[in-house]
């Protein structure tokens, strides 16, 4: 108990100590008119009180990640937690203040023409592809894994839940976030509330689970996976949404579009993580206490993480509270999968320069994601997921290197962004060397060596272009002075 409520603590203590910071760094201005009042559109930009905004990012971002990650990341057993609270605070936080509050200073823009314009047009041609493909893969697995609980939960067919959930995204989709979004996440986000305080309290006053029985402070720094499964690197793949996630650089920019302030900010998009930081945690700890131990959470997840949430949910809290509980899981990733396939419009739409007022407009982008969303589903939820995860920290690395590029470009503190972006792109390019499914299948010494040189030449390519962008912008207000 007392493992967990310092974990708990230490997330809490980090948006007021380091949020604040990583604010002060960033520099907000009050008086700069924001995206929802200057192009207020009355169908993405919509001015929404801080409050309200914050619910939404949050449901936005915390799909199914935060649950299922957290579940198979506590295979390796109490480092998960550990890494899910430095992820947290020093990594994911920024990260999605940073992809927010960018998108608020360039009219909420999306992450592909934030990273053209402090990594260049290659960047940006490159995101635009590897956001669309990472948000359908989002989109496929956040409608497969809530249809397969509600089958599970009713005995219903698994088909039918898909479809109707197709059908609620097309209509989130292309009507005003106003109008489903904003009305019904309330009500979605008290469900997300007994969910995760619910099965907390229920496991504490449990007479048959203990909290974290068992495990002590070297636990926090040991791999116990079972599977003999190696910690490095893959636990930072396993565990992405509740640390760092680059899925939130894609649904930032929404709510970027719908803050009214910019000193509203860091409740939104850094104080956002913390909350998914914390249904993490929640998480982690059940899996690990309901079960007693790795051992038999391997044995209780038989290769599915719903299992768990399944067995946990209606052993804690009894039938009738389990159903509430697994509703609140089914919400999480519904609340994202809208989102995803809403992002995705609006990427286009960029991309393309197609103003998204007429609804004939937003059918013509939505449909053709839809269909290939469709077709997706019939892929193996497994091997979705494995790409999904790889995807999802490949744009994390965009991402922070995109704020690092933006804060070296105006003589900031970039390192709170720069170490991040170090550590992730060391983790990403090692794990796709030595991952035999995904990757080159190489020895881990010899992949996380390539991984390490990669990172620094990254790096320094980085440094080069920032540095090269910042001469060019004193130029050219130097001229605009002189003239």
């Amino acid at each position: 108990m007392l493992w967990f409520l310092l974990c708990v603590g230490l997330l809490l203590g980090g948006y007021f100590i380091y949020g604040t910071f990583v604010e002060k760094v960033f520099g907000i201005n009050n008086k700069r008119q924001t995206p929802a009042y200057a192009q207020n559109d009355g169908v993405d930009y919509v001015p929404m009180s801080k409050s309200k905004v914050y619910l939404i990012q949050l449901l936005n971002i915390a799909g199914v990640g935060p649950i299922f990650g957290p579940i198979l990341g506590a295979m390796y057993g109490p480092s998960a937690m550990l890494w899910i609270v430095i992820g947290c605070i020093f990594a994911g936080g920024v990260h999605d203040y940073f992809s927010g509050m960018l998108s608020v200073r360039n009219s909420g823009q999306s992450v592909p023409n934030l990273a053209g314009k402090y990594l260049g047009k290659n960047a940006k041609n490159f995101m635009n592809i590897f956001a669309i493909i990472l948000l359908l893969l989002v989109g496929v697995v956040f409608i497969s894994a809530p249809a397969g609980l509600l089958g599970k939960l009713t005995g219903l067919s698994v088909t039918m839940f898909v479809g109707i959930i197709f059908v609620y995204y097309l209509i989130a989709t292309i009507v005003p976030v106003d109008k489903i979004i904003g009305r019904l996440y309330p009500f979605f986000g008290a469900l997300l509330l007994f969910m995760s305080v619910g099965l907390t309290i229920a496991i504490v006053a449990s007479d048959e689970h203990t909290l974290l029985a068992g495990f002590g402070p070297a636990d926090f720094l040991k791999n116990l996976n079972p599977n003999d499964a190696p910690l490095w690197p893959a636990l930072f793949i396993t565990i992405a949404c509740g640390a760092v996630s680059g899925f939130h650089a894609t649904q930032s920019p929404l709510m970027a579009r719908c803050v009214e302030n910019e000193s509203n900010g860091r409740f939104v998009f850094y104080g956002a993580m913390i909350g998914e930081g914390v249904i993490a945690l929640i998480w982690c700890a059940i899996a690990l206490s309901f079960f007693n131990g790795v051992e038999g959470l391997n044995e209780g997840m038989a290769g599915n993480p719903a299992n768990v949430v399944y067995s946990a949910s209606t052993g804690l809290l009894g039938t009738i509270g389990g159903f509430m509980a697994v509703l609140g899981v089914i919400v999480l990733p519904i609340t994202s999968g809208d989102t995803a396939f809403r992002s995705a419009r609006l990427i286009l739409a960029e991309y393309f320069n197609m103003p998204q007022v007429k609804i004939s407009k937003r059918l013509l982008l939505a449909l053709p994601l839809f269909v290939i969303g469709g077709i997706l589903t019939q892929v193996d939820f497994g091997i979705i997921w494995r790409y999904f995860g790889v995807a999802n920290q490949a744009t994390a690395v965009m991402m922070l290197w995109t704020a690092a590029a933006y804060l070296m470009r105006h003589n900031k503190l970039h390192w709170i962004c720069t170490v991040p972006a170090m550590f992730m792109t060391a983790v990403v390019f090692t794990f796709l060397l030595s991952s035999a499914t995904l990757g080159a299948g190489l020895p881990m010494t010899v992949s996380t060596i390539a991984g390490v040189v990669i990172t620094i030449l990254t790096t320094a390519l980085v440094f080069y272009i920032s540095k090269g962008k910042a001469a060019l912008q004193a130029a050219e207000i130097e001229k605009a002075e002189q003239a």
